[in-house]
């Protein structure tokens, strides 16, 4: 390893890098291996350690260890050369790196300062990438890491420390697509002429052309307050896009199971859930902008009373993310049930029955519970893998503490007639390791906007209580 590093560092790859990799960044991304360029990487023997310790289970962590492990394997059986002269990284990674792959081979003494604690595993690390960067001083060593503290540690101690950043969608969330763009009042000026406009089945569609199309992706919302124009673009290409006018879900005659939106973003909301040509929705606002309810009241009426979908099938990540849920008694559905409170008050409201009808009362509204109850299934995360789901409502709470891997394992459940709905606020993620940035949610919002059959809105406004909007702008 030695000579080869130094070779290197004295010819053509001296602006090489060495990155000395952490053990949470292979069980984050296994594929990190292939992600460093031009650039050489360096795996310490209590990384290796920590892969082994982590390999049991079946959660989410245990399986990139075991996949980690499983690279890591291939890559050493199918190089013959020594491990001290590095791995060649450019064939097994399909030429996306070019750097080599360093093993420690050889016992590193203790570099740390005698406050530091040298048995702990993270300060063991640390103490790798000292003498590393006392051995080749003139290549920038930098160690890293998705822990927080293990890099300011690193920094505390003059070292170079950098997050993981490659399975970031977004640096900036503010920039991330919002699903609705508000109309300037010139609009039509420059976008009316030649225009075609006809009416079909109640709906007002609109052929136009300007400088504004090619900024138009399909399925998103456009609006003008001053005109009362609520749109959705159906088609886009160039400099050419066609609109069709929204069913008007505020006026009590479209209410959708009793409910109405009480906002633009809500009526946005609701276009999205009860259009049978999208199969992939994302609802993304703080708590309280009325996500669950709205996607729930929809599933109900395209459930019972549209028979469009034969159940509702309602599954969240339970933090620890993907972890047995525990030695509960019960069902899995009954083992769910305390991750489920936000379910349970949404029922309640949407359960609502008239007291002044015979089916009214306690026992009305008893058996109106039982029987939106029996059309809503409750699952776990757990045991989504090898699943398919037929004609089903299935709604993905709280997804923003998924990682991008999970959201691909549980989209791809979905079979003929099943219909996605993903819901989660990307300021309250609970997963560790897991930001704003590289949320599963915010990987999907992104990967998914102009698809014909998909639709996103960000959801603005709370609709609790002035408590509750008061609470969340002061607090």
């Amino acid at each position: 390893m030695a000579r080869t590093t130094k070779k290197a560092a004295a010819g053509k790859g001296a602006t090489r890098k060495l990155f000395v990799l952490d053990t949470n960044v292979l069980m984050h991304d296994p594929s990190s291996l292939f992600r460093f360029e031009e650039h050489d990487i360096f795996l310490p023997m209590m990384t290796l350690e920590e892969l082994d310790n982590h390999k049991k289970g079946a959660s989410e962590i245990a399986r990139n260890a075991r996949q980690a492990s499983r690279m890591l394997d291939e890559l050493l059986a199918g190089d013959d050369s020594s491990i001290d002269n590095g791995i060649e990284l450019t064939a097994p990674s399909g030429k996306l790196a070019t750097g080599r792959l360093f093993l420690q081979t050889q016992a590193i003494g203790n570099e740390l300062p005698t406050a530091l604690p040298a048995s702990k595993v993270d300060n063991h690390i640390l103490s790798v990438v000292i003498h590393l960067q006392k051995q080749f001083a003139q290549r920038p060593v930098i160690l890293v890491s998705k822990d927080i503290n293990m890099r300011i540690k690193a920094r505390a101690l003059d070292l170079l420390a950098e997050d993981y950043f490659n399975d970031k969608v977004l640096e900036d969330t503010d920039i991330l697509y919002s699903g609705s763009l508000a109309l300037p009042d010139n609009f039509w000026d420059k976008h009316g002429k030649g225009m075609e406009s006809w009416k079909q089945e109640g709906r007002t569609y609109y052929k136009l052309s300007g400088p504004m199309c090619p900024q138009f992706l399909i399925n998103q919302f456009v609006w003008m307050e001053k005109d009362g124009l609520y749109a959705q673009v159906i088609e886009a290409a160039g400099k050419k896009a066609t609109l069709e006018t929204l069913i008007d879900y505020t006026h009590p005659k479209n209410a959708v199971w009793g409910i109405t939106a009480r906002n633009r973003e809500q009526n946005f909301a609701l276009n999205l859930l009860m259009n049978p040509e999208i199969d992939f929705v994302t609802l993304l606002g703080q708590a309280g902008t009325g996500k669950t309810l709205l996607t729930l009241a929809a599933g109900l009426a395209q459930t019972l009373e549209k028979k469009t979908f034969s159940e509702i099938i309602m599954t969240r990540a339970t933090v620890p993310v993907g972890d047995d849920i525990g030695f509960l008694p019960g069902s899995e559905e009954e083992k769910m049930a305390p991750w489920m409170g936000a379910l349970e008050d949404n029922l309640e409201v949407l359960a609502h029955t008239d007291d002044n009808s015979p089916y009214g009362g306690d026992w009305g509204k008893a058996a109106t519970n039982d029987i939106l109850r029996a059309k809503i299934k409750i699952k776990s995360l757990n045991f989504m893998r090898g699943r398919t789901f037929i004609k089903k409502f299935l709604i993905i709470d709280e997804a923003q503490n998924l990682t991008p891997k999970q959201m691909k394992t549980l989209i791809t459940r979905a079979g003929p007639g099943t219909k996605v709905i993903c819901l989660g606020n990307i300021a309250q993620i609970d997963t560790p390791y897991l930001t704003e940035g590289s949320s599963g949610l915010t990987y999907v919002v992104d990967r998914f906007k102009g698809w014909p059959h998909s639709g996103h809105i960000t959801l603005q406004r709370g609709e609790r209580s002035r408590l509750a909007d008061h609470a969340a702008d002061v607090l």
